[in-house]
């Protein structure tokens, strides 16, 4: 059984033969980059990989799409809320001083 790697550009194909066939067992769209981490944090990444059993790219991955599925909900909510009218810091105080509530 031999293993080949087949780079091709973006697209990153790993091969299997196997008794003569050519067997697909991943295909992904993935790119390379080179990110420092502080030390502390890369430590813990490298446990968090091995008691999870994913790699540090999947578990930075996954963390990312988190935070950037925050970052759309946010947008989202700023959009919806960006026609309301907005009030001054020094009105607010002066609001809840009135209403009592400082």
């Amino acid at each position: 059984m031999s293993c080949v790697l087949c780079n091709l550009d973006v697209i990153a194909l790993w091969c299997y033969t196997f008794i003569g066939k050519e067997v697909l067992i991943m295909a992904t769209l993935t790119k390379r980059a080179t990110v420092y981490f502080d030390p502390a944090i890369h430590r813990v990444l490298k446990m968090k990989a091995l008691e999870t059993e994913h790699s540090i790219s999947d578990i930075v991955n996954e963390a990312l799409r988190h935070e950037l599925g925050e970052d759309q909900e946010d947008l989202a909510a700023f959009s919806k809320r960006a026609r309301e009218s907005s009030i001054s810091y020094e009105d607010l105080l002066k609001k809840l001083k009135a209403d009592g509530k400082i």
